[in-house]
Order: structure tokens, then C-alpha cells, then sequence
């Protein structure tokens, strides 16, 4: 355990505790979030194709008490009533085709009684973000062709207000809508099909792909499964300098061994033995010789 003591230094907390949040993001809120988009997406893709197929059907078999559902939503219906004179209301901020637009809703009151918006398509701004002139929608009954829709919902700080003479709002939303205009509306809205009574730049269905979801959900995973590995690479690198370091420091504090007599001084110290012991033998043939001391 006291090789992993630098663990718990607040460098290595801090470390420690901002892997494990990534990777539980990861695992319970970035990943499901991509990868529950690509669900939704495939189902809408499912039902847009079986609704090509399919023949309109009269409203009201579609839209219960509780208005436009997942399960209806894009469904082709045919909507018998006429338009509300006067009371087109603007969507801001829209795009299509990569340009700017306004889409236009027109509430439409059905015959069996009930009040439904219809989105009758999109206008182009003049000079720049300016509100062009926007044709009315027919008088008297008509019988309209659209797709049901669901509301998009809305979110603080974007409420309607007044301009150029129409209601705006940022968003599709019935709720918000029939607030502001005073109107009682059904949950929901009508796309209306090209060619049908009153409508100007038909909206384009979506295209059926499944978008990059599913792989952004899969990088979100392993980015989950990396993070805690990175972490562990590192503190096995931590250990393993540690160690080096222990080695060296170990290296540095023992003694020397003194080193044993090499050869070569070997070999000096028993020439010079032999030296010696040549050196006196010749003197002492010498004194035998000519008599000489020892």
C-alpha cells in the first residue's frame, strides 16, 4: 500500500475524480443521448416511408382529445373546414435550403368544430430580415391534404410579441400560440402536401438517413472506456519511475568493493622478486671470486 500513497495526494484526487465523472457522463448521459436520437431518428424514418404508402384519412380518426402522438405523427390526413381570415401567425428564425425564411401557420377550423394550426409553408425576408407581403389563404370550405405534426415545445426568454402586423413566436407550439392569440387550439399541427388550398413554399419532408448519431453515441462510449485506462496507464508509469528512482538512490549509497590486484601488477611485484633474488645471487659469486665482503 505505500507504493500507492502517492495516490492519495490532491493532484491525483483531482485527476482521479475528474476520469471517473467523464466516464460516468459518458456511460449515463452523452452516449444514451446520441444513441437515443438514433432511435428516434430511425423510428421517424419508418414511419415518414410507411406514411408514403398510406392513404389520407380523415383527421379526427387520427387526432383524439389528446391531439398529435409519436404514433400519428406524419401521418397523411385530410382536414375538411376553412381558414381563420386574418390571423397568420410568423415562425422567426428559420432555415431552409441554407437561406433564411419565415414559415406561416394559419389556424383552419375544422368542421366537426375543433380549431387546428396549419403550417401553410415558408416565405423568403426582403431586405434583409424585413416581413415580405404574404398572400391569405382562400375563403369559404376547403379540403386540405397535410401531414400531422407534433408541437416543438418552447423555452424561456422567447415569447410571441407583435410585428409587421402578425403574432411571431420562435417556435411551433400550439400551447403558446393559442395563449397568445387567444384562440383554442389542439395539441399539434398540420403540415400541409404541395399543391393543396392556401399554400405558399411547401416544406420538404426530411431526408431518410440516420444522421451521424449512432456513431457519436459508440466514440462516447469508448471515449468512457479510455478515460479510466488512461488513468491506470499513468499511475503504472508513476510506480515505475518511482522505482528507477529507488534503484539509483540504492546504487549511490552502497560502499565500494575494493577491486582485486590486476595482472599486470601481479606480474610487476614478482618481477621485481625475481629481480632482487637474481641481484644478490650474482654478488655473492663475485665475493667468492676476487674474496670480496658479503
Amino acid at each position: 500500500m505505500r507504493r500507492l500513497s502517492f495516490l492519495l495526494r490532491p493532484s491525483w484526487l483531482v485527476l482521479a475524480l475528474v476520469v471517473v465523472g467523464f466516464a460516468y457522463a459518458c456511460f449515463t448521459v452523452l452516449a444514451p443521448w446520441q444513441l437515443g436520437k438514433n432511435t428516434s431518428t430511425g423510428e421517424r424514418n419508418e414511419r415518414i416511408a410507411e406514411s408514403v404508402s398510406q392513404d389520407p384519412v380523415p383527421v379526427g380518426e387520427l387526432f383524439g382529445d389528446g391531439g398529435a402522438t409519436v404514433e400519428t405523427e406524419w401521418r397523411r390526413v385530410i382536414a375538411e373546414g376553412s381558414y381563420v381570415p386574418d390571423s397568420d401567425v410568423l415562425v422567426r428564425l428559420r432555415s431552409t435550403e441554407s437561406k433564411p425564411a419565415y414559415e406561416v401557420l394559419t389556424p383552419f377550423v375544422l368542421d366537426e368544430g375543433r380549431t387546428i394550426l396549419v403550417d401553410r409553408g415558408y416565405v423568403r425576408p426582403v431586405e434583409g430580415t424585413a416581413v415580405p407581403e404574404i398572400p391569405d389563404p382562400p375563403t369559404g370550405p376547403v379540403a386540405l391534404e397535410a401531414r400531422i405534426r407534433m408541437s416543438e415545445g418552447t423555452v424561456e426568454d422567447r415569447d410571441p410579441f407583435t410585428d409587421a402586423g402578425y403574432l411571431q413566436v420562435y417556435f411551433i407550439d400550439s400551447g403558446q400560440i393559442a395563449e397568445a392569440s387567444g384562440l383554442d387550439l389542439v395539441n399539434g399541427y398540420l403540415q400541409l402536401d404541395p399543391e393543396q388550398p392556401g399554400v405558399l413554399e411547401a416544406k420538404a419532408l426530411p431526408q431518410l438517413d440516420s444522421g451521424p448519431y449512432l456513431s457519436y453515441g459508440l466514440q462516447w462510449l469508448a471515449f468512457g472506456i479510455m478515460a479510466p485506462l488512461g488513468l491506470a496507464y499513468f499511475v503504472w508509469a508513476e510506480i515505475r519511475e518511482r522505482r528507477k528512482a529507488k534503484a539509483r538512490d540504492t546504487d549511490e549509497v552502497a560502499p565500494a568493493k575494493p577491486e582485486p590486484p590486476s595482472n599486470e601488477a601481479t606480474i610487476v611485484r614478482s618481477g621485481s622478486v625475481r629481480s632482487a633474488s637474481t641481484a644478490r645471487t650474482t654478488s655473492d659469486k663475485l665475493a667468492d671470486r676476487y674474496g670480496g665482503h658479503r
